[in-house]
């Protein structure tokens, strides 16, 4: 089963829900505004991803914070906040994917 992590307002995870819907593929879906992932979720991912490369560096969290000219952990900032996650993040299999990739979902199907 895949699982989409994201936000109801965002229109990749959008995109990425259609896609699965359209095609009849069982998914999960987690609003990251109601449920935050774990520490034990965001270790599984960041074995696979650098949280570097989650960051999503155009979030209005992200320019608000002024983070685009500070140093920071990225690790312990999306711990923290994470509205600044690139979304959707897909899950399945063991594997991570960020934003919306075709090619992921068509694999995992």
């Amino acid at each position: 089963m895949i699982q989409i992590y994201g936000f109801t307002s965002c229109n990749e995870t959008k995109k990425a829900i259609r896609f699965l819907k359209e095609r009849r593929i069982d998914f999960q879906f987690v609003n990251l505004m109601e449920k935050k992932l774990s520490k034990k979720e965001l270790d599984n991912i960041f074995s696979r991803i650098p949280p570097e490369d989650c960051v999503n560096t155009k979030s209005r969290n992200y320019i608000r914070r002024g983070m685009q000219y500070m140093e920071y952990d990225a690790r312990q900032e999306l711990e923290e906040d994470q509205s600044l996650f690139v979304t959707p993040l897909l899950r399945s299999c063991g594997k991570v994917a960020l934003g919306f990739d075709r090619a992921f979902l068509e694999e995992m199907a």
